[in-house]
């Protein structure tokens, strides 16, 4: 009997997707130490549970089970390692100001990661079952509170430890990923899927807070072009990131690099994509005279649908107070928008770092395009947009893009 077949027997009739109610839970025997909130280093700390679930083509979806977080086994020719076939997710879980743990539209980034998932042809699932489990795995890593609801069938497994942080700017970051297991060389459709959720309890992804961070102009490297694969949130766009990052930093002292997209010989004509992990905004006073304008790219197949991007457009069409516009921005339109004094803010939006102002792009001719930006000032778009998503995510107000796990 194969490694997939023993996985697959204990389980009921996996039909197209796992399922919640499948689930197995292992509690961990050996809890980590506590640390201080104030230690933790983005993406380096992890709970103490994970979950996982894994498919074959011959017998569909194992039982999804919620076990101790640890190593987990590859054969050396899975193609995820020789041919980057992977996809991820990037979430949050607040404590909420009611004491109930709270996401932020899950929904959201569950069809995403099954968009991408499809676009590498792994194994398909049903969105809200994978919701579900995440729910579980974070009622088990989180304090337990007995008065909160939806504790008592997991009062005895979990071990009782704080793991969601209680304090300002600090959340839990959560990181769904599937790759391709198949343990054979060759550039075909995968046979073999692994899905995993990873917990990290996080601070601020910057570590500045609403203080702005310098971004360099990148307009060598290319993020994604048209036709291909930059609209879905795979391995591939993410790693030939790296080099121009570091480089960007060591000789610039960049925190970022925003990428453009030529559009022939011309430099200045080349358009803004986005800034490493992050969807980046201009926030500008109209050439015209007639108002302001908050602008963005448009979801054209280059650009990842970011899920605070949306919400941002969403919020900001929904205060009526000036245009917003998702419309091809260039260079040229922006040194013109500070060579007039237009422009107000830019700011990177993503999971991670939420809303980080910018006040300064750098260019490789040294160029440097200046929007000053005061942190201490409570009406900057910035800082009305992070309190207005701050609340919503910690549930200081009822809105339905919170979702309390608990």
């Amino acid at each position: 009997m194969t490694q997939c077949q023993q996985q697959t027997t204990t389980a009921a009739a996996a039909g197209d997707s796992f399922k919640f109610s499948d689930l197995r839970i292992t509690n961990t025997q050996d809890p980590q130490p506590q640390r201080a909130w104030q230690e933790l280093r983005f993406g380096h700390h992890f709970t103490d549970h994970m979950f996982i679930a894994e498919h074959c083509v011959e017998e569909g979806w194992g039982q999804p089970e919620i076990r101790p977080m640890g190593f987990i086994s590859l054969h050396p020719a899975a193609q995820v390692l020789h041919y980057g076939m992977c996809c991820f997710e990037g979430m949050k879980a607040y404590a909420g100001a009611d004491g109930r743990g709270r996401l932020f539209r899950p929904a959201r980034n569950m069809e995403r990661l099954r968009r991408s998932m499809q676009r590498l042809l792994l194994a398909d699932f049903e969105p809200d079952e994978l919701l579900q489990c995440l729910k579980a795995l974070l009622r088990i890593d989180r304090p337990w509170q007995p008065e909160a609801p939806g504790y008592s069938m997991y009062a005895l497994l979990r071990v009782d430890r704080p793991w969601l942080p209680e304090a300002p700017s600090y959340s839990m970051y959560v990181r769904p990923m599937a790759f391709s297991s198949t343990g054979s060389l060759g550039i075909t459709a995968p046979s073999r899927t692994t899905l995993m959720i990873l917990l990290s309890p996080a601070g601020p992804y910057f570590g500045t807070g609403l203080r702005p961070v310098q971004l360099f102009v990148d307009e060598v490297n290319v993020r994604a072009w048209p036709g291909g694969a930059g609209d879905q949130k795979i391995g591939s766009n993410y790693a030939p990131t790296i080099t121009p990052l570091v480089d960007a930093f060591q000789r610039h002292g960049a925190a970022q690099v925003v990428c453009t997209l030529p559009q022939g010989p011309d430099p200045d004509a080349a358009l803004f994509s986005e800034s490493g992990g992050m969807n980046i905004m201009f926030f500008m006073d109209k050439a015209s005279g007639g108002g302001q304008e908050l602008v963005t790219a448009p979801l054209d197949g280059t650009i990842l649908p970011g899920i605070t991007r949306a919400s941002i457009l969403e919020l900001a069409r929904g205060w009526g107070d000036f245009d917003v516009s998702e419309r091809p921005i260039s260079i040229r339109e922006v040194q013109q928008a500070v060579r007039e004094g237009r422009l107000r803010e830019v700011f990177g939006c993503g999971t991670a770092c939420m809303v980080q102002p910018v006040d300064r792009l750098l260019r490789e001719s040294g160029e440097a395009f200046d929007t000053p930006f005061d942190a201490e000032d409570p009406n900057t778009l910035t800082a009305r947009l992070t309190r207005t998503l701050g609340d919503i995510q910690y549930g200081r107000v009822a809105h339905e893009w919170s979702v309390p796990f608990e």
